[in-house]
């Protein structure tokens, strides 16, 4: 009798991971359910990493929310007949999180922590707890596909290789979050919602009668509320003069980590406005602004991407030709990928930088975000869009 292969299902109590896990069963697996505890608790009796102390920032978390995930993914489990493993991974996602979205702030740069908690919680510390329960598989809800390929080197001679698809749901597409897999973690993951979109999703779990949150989860877990508040709750803020670009000084803006190239939204200059990001000068400490929210100076046709990864584990020929999307839900442009040059370093702590030239000119490409490189539906790979 041939053994049933394991996999653990990271499960939150939303739709996505309990009709996934339900999937999984329907196929023949054996399934565990892992709930990851993100927010610091009094005591942790089923966790397998030590708890933290209550600090100031996991205030934004929500205890509360998270119990009620948790007690949502155990229901599911104890529906499918399941075990369940809630592990505690708060220490690891102040550091490698939040601390990295705050700092990145402070550095002048807009992050990106989604993608951030995916290359190092979801796929890092999770997968490796998975591989300590035996599991042959690490399985999450991202609406995202993976495909196993044969190629063949000489007669009798071949090995495999993994490649990373968007999803069928192209609204729902989670793949720009996750460019930084590597060759060793897509053999070990399932996506089971890959195929499938978000309608049928919830048609697959209400036909099941999967006890899951009805509540949507929202971009950013931490947030609570609002994320600006949510940075003046923890950053040093130092407000500061508001230019326009030929110097004249039209207001006060309450701190440059506030604004991010493009934004409108809380640029308030009362009478006088709309006024739209253009600029932040951090020596200066001196927002500047522009009046036309197509002002040409918001535009860039190229950028330089550091901390590339290439999903086949191997750079492509270069120049290549592909698309980029410089952010999540972005549309793909056309653009010319070559090593970095001119006064942009081509090796940076061993490591290249790329050049991404598009096609046609983009809007607000920002410093911190993600730049993603795709052909066709297949993900090549992608890096953080650094200052030019």
């Amino acid at each position: 009798m041939l053994k049933r292969l394991k996999v653990v299902i990271a499960i939150s109590g939303g739709v996505d991971s309990s009709a996934a896990a339900f999937l999984l069963q329907k196929q023949g697996y054996e399934v565990i359910g892992m709930f990851m505890r993100l927010a610091p608790l009094d005591s942790s009796p089923c966790g397998i990493e030590d708890n933290i102390q209550q600090d100031k920032y996991l205030t934004g978390l929500g205890v509360d929310k998270q119990q009620e995930s948790e007690d949502a993914a155990r229901r599911v489990c104890q529906k499918l007949g399941i075990k369940f493993y809630p592990i505690n991974l708060a220490r690891q996602f102040k550091k490698e999180v939040i601390d990295y979205f705050l700092n990145s702030y402070v550095r002048g740069l807009t992050p990106n922590p989604c993608v951030k908690c995916n290359q190092v919680i979801k796929f890092g510390y999770l997968l490796e707890q998975a591989k300590k329960t035996g599991a042959d598989f690490l399985a999450t809800g991202h609406y995202v596909q993976n495909s196993k390929f044969k190629i063949l080197r000489q007669l009798a001679d071949s090995k495999f290789i993994y490649k990373l698809f968007r999803g069928k749901d192209k609204d729902k597409d989670q793949s720009y979050f996750l460019y930084n897999l590597t060759q060793e973690q897509l053999a070990r993951v399932l996506f089971p919602l890959g195929g499938y979109t978000k309608i049928q999703v919830k048609k697959i779990a209400n036909k099941a009668e999967m006890p899951y949150l009805k509540k949507e989860s929202q971009d950013i877990c931490f947030l609570t509320g609002d994320h600006n508040d949510f940075l003046k709750k923890h950053l040093n803020l130092k407000s500061g003069k508001i230019k326009i670009l030929d110097g004249k000084i039209v207001g006060e803006h309450q701190g440059l980590p506030l604004y991010t190239i493009g934004q409108r939204k809380g640029v308030e200059i009362g009478g006088i406005g709309p006024f739209y990001v253009a600029k932040c000068d951090y020596k200066a400490n001196t927002l500047y602004v522009v009046k036309d929210c197509d002002d040409p100076v918001l535009y860039s046709n190229k950028l330089i991407a550091e901390n590339v990864n290439w999903i086949s584990g191997k750079e492509p020929k270069l120049p290549l030709q592909c698309e980029a999307v410089i952010r999540y839900h972005h549309q793909p442009v056309k653009c010319i990928v070559v090593v970095g040059t001119g006064h942009c370093p081509v090796q940076q702590n061993n490591r290249r930088k790329y050049l991404i030239k598009f096609k046609k000119p983009q809007r607000a490409v920002t410093p911190g975000q993600s730049v993603v490189l795709y052909q066709g539906d297949e993900v090549l790979g992608g890096g953080i869009i650094s200052n030019l």
